[in-house]
């Protein structure tokens, strides 16, 4: 396949790559700066610059673009603006294509569902209350035209990232080597999550497979407390520090719902279509993060 990616120099565009080349993909990355070589074309998504051309002949085109999360009004906007922009100029393009490419696959997140306790969530439920749930509503809506146009559109509602390279599990993995894991508010609320090997892997098994709306990209949803304790007891560190809800509401302000909240969401279109995780559980997550951190 030909396959499209904007997104590519993040966290999962990385790893990302490199697997679908070496399964004989021929893949062109979306960059907003001068290119480097064929593998490589020019856009710019906040002038509503890409030319059709790009695009002529791929099979497949992947959005994992997006501006990182982050606090303040103003970052909030680009939260938004980032998300919306990029996967609006993508589906708009392919929609007009008459021979364009026939799968779309648009980064999205669990954050969708908002703060939800204990609820199993599947693909099925409606959007929540929450900030990040009216960024993917927001997000998802944009990548539209291109299923109303016939394009396969999936929605890879990712969970939380595992991986030592980045994401959340990087910026814990010095607490809890140090011995000062924490659990954050009650530690009940479910997070969650799939290792960056499992996502690569999901991510390439929805080129193929015949599913197409939201997919939750998740291997499980664990309490936060368990996660915790469980990273640390397979890095043979102790989890004894709590965060309290006071100072992350205050430090995190509205972003506070995305750590304090629980969405339980689980995989169920990703388990109709027959894909097998690598890392299941918790226990086989952590036990990959061990191997991973020491060669």
């Amino acid at each position: 396949m030909r396959i499209v990616i904007a997104g590519s120099h993040g966290l999962v565009g990385q790893a990302l790559v490199p697997v679908l080349r070496d399964g004989g993909h021929e893949v062109v990355r979306l960059v907003r700066r001068d290119t480097h070589g064929a593998h490589e074309a020019t856009w710019d998504p906040g002038l509503g610059r890409l030319d059709p051309e790009v695009l002529a002949g791929a099979d497949a085109v992947i959005d994992l673009a997006g501006a990182p999360l982050g606090l303040g009004r103003e970052r909030r906007r680009e939260i938004i603006a980032s998300r919306v922009r990029t996967a609006g100029l993508l589906a708009r393009t392919v929609a007009a294509m008459d021979d364009g490419p026939r799968v779309l696959l648009q980064a999205s997140a669990t954050g969708a569902y908002g703060d939800r306790g204990e609820d199993l969530l599947t693909e099925d439920e409606p959007y929540g209350q929450t900030f990040l749930a009216d960024v993917v509503r927001r997000w998802e809506a944009a990548a539209q035209p291109a299923a109303d146009a016939g394009c396969r559109l999936v929605l890879l509602r990712t969970g939380i990232v595992l991986s030592p390279a980045g994401g959340a599990l990087a910026r814990l993995l010095p607490m809890i080597r140090a011995g000062l894991g924490a659990r954050f508010g009650s530690g009940r609320q479910y997070w969650p999550w799939i290792t960056l090997p499992d996502e690569v892997r999901a991510i390439e098994h929805l080129l193929r497979a015949e599913v197409h709306g939201p997919v939750n990209l998740v291997a499980a949803a664990t309490p936060n407390r368990e996660l915790i304790n469980t990273l640390a007891a397979h890095l043979r560190r102790r989890s004894v520090l709590a965060v309290p809800t006071p100072p992350v509401r205050l430090v995190l302000g509205d972003m506070a719902s995305e750590v304090l909240g629980s969405t339980r969401a689980d995989p169920a279109v990703l388990r109709a279509s027959h894909f097998r995780f690598s890392h299941p559980d918790i226990t086989a997550a952590a036990r990959w993060t061990k191997r991973s951190l020491h060669g």
